[in-house]
């Protein structure tokens, strides 16, 4: 792959793969998961924060930044890196996710909105939303794709998936930034027929990496891991493959074994807002009564900042009362634990043993589970 962004896998275990994409603004290795800073932040996180944790890319949202405080904005501050504070990559996610979540109308144009801050009718079409994103200014953008709510009929998602190649083929004839990447999204749902379809349409447009989009909407794991199979199937192997909107930990690791390489989502954060924590022997609400007199951390092994200096009965008492401090020192553990199973992955893979380390990771939660107690 050249141009601004590039991707080299280095080790192969099977169907899941370990390698490096290089940016602009420096290098990812990968499987990685990207936090989530929909309007140029991380909730309750800054930058130190993010680097602190292990982060090496991050994603921001084109919809939300360009109502708030606009692109032109934006730009003035040194796009979103200056503007941010953030010296590392970033992918900015087209506004798709806004077609499932906002129930705009869609036609063939594009998307009619109601602004989430004021009303204001907003229009964005493929080419208006590669312009927003140019002036942006990120590592990565997306095109403008159109998910589907699952489960859906046939028909729908085979409309969706082909108006979704006919933007991306708009898209990628307007984009013009020299030193940002522009990737395509597959659609198709879950049906395995319209995945391969539309991972071989979007290839063969000849994006420099692609999105896997339209997934972790509401499908079991048993639904999405046949798409998820064709659509990689019908993938260029020399470029990145992002999982879009995946970020719990079986999910990630059932993705990471069929071949995915990067990640998103909301849910290390959204988890740590309402107090519940993530950690490698399981997943539990902090606010839990047993825990008001816990003297040891979430987990003694864990490199963070919050497990080498709190307290379990201290974020307890964090969260009872509401304190701010809370949401950031939970979310400041739960990137951590998520980012060190991707990183264990990835040394998994290198060492041929990918297999193994998710059955040990799997195993290891389960047990906590069935015992129904703290670890």
């Amino acid at each position: 792959m050249s141009g601004p962004v590039s991707f080299r896998v280095e080790h192969r275990d099977g169907t899941a793969r370990a390698g490096v994409l290089t940016t602009p603004h420096g290098e990812v290795s990968t499987p990685a998961f990207m936090p989530v800073g929909t309007r140029g932040t991380v909730r309750a996180l800054d930058a130190r924060d993010l680097a602190e944790a292990g982060v090496d890319m991050v994603l921001a949202n084109t919809y939300h930044l360009m109502l708030r405080p606009g692109a032109e904005v934006v730009a003035h501050l040194g796009g979103l890196h200056g503007f941010m504070g953030w010296t590392g990559p970033i992918l900015t996610d087209s506004g798709g996710y806004q077609v499932l979540s906002l129930e705009p109308r869609v036609d063939e144009d594009g998307v009619a909105f109601r602004s989430a801050y004021d009303g204001a009718a907003v229009r964005l079409t493929p080419e208006g939303a590669v312009a927003v994103q140019e002036r942006l200014g990120p590592d990565v953008a997306m095109v403008l794709d159109v998910p589907v709510a699952l489960p859906a009929p046939r028909a729908q998602v085979r409309r969706a998936m082909e108006r979704t190649l006919r933007w991306a083929e708009r898209a990628r004839a307007v984009h013009t930034r020299p030193d940002q990447a522009l990737f395509g999204i597959v659609q198709g749902g879950t049906d395995p027929e319209l995945r391969a379809e539309s991972a071989a349409a979007t290839a063969a447009l000849g994006f420099a990496g692609f999105g896997i989009g339209g997934l972790a909407v509401g499908e079991s794991a048993e639904e999405r891991h046949p798409a998820l199979e064709a659509a990689v199937a019908a993938l260029p192997p020399d470029r990145v493959r992002y999982l879009m909107g995946l970020g719990d930990t079986e999910g990630v690791l059932a993705a990471v074994g069929r071949g995915c390489d990067l990640f998103d989502c909301v849910w290390p954060t959204r988890l740590a807002r309402h107090g519940k924590v993530l950690s490698r022997l399981g997943d539990y609400a902090v606010r839990r009564a047993e825990l008001a007199e816990a003297e040891g951390p979430i987990d003694p092994e864990c490199p963070c900042p919050t497990c080498r200096r709190y307290s379990l009965g201290y974020l307890r008492h964090l969260r009872v009362t509401g304190e701010l401090l809370g949401h950031r020192l939970l979310s400041i553990h739960n990137l951590t634990y998520t980012l060190g199973v991707l990183a264990g992955a990835r040394r998994a893979v290198a060492s041929g043993e990918f297999a193994a380390y998710r059955e040990g990771i799997l195993a290891a939660r389960r047990t906590r589970a069935a015992r129904g107690r703290l670890p």
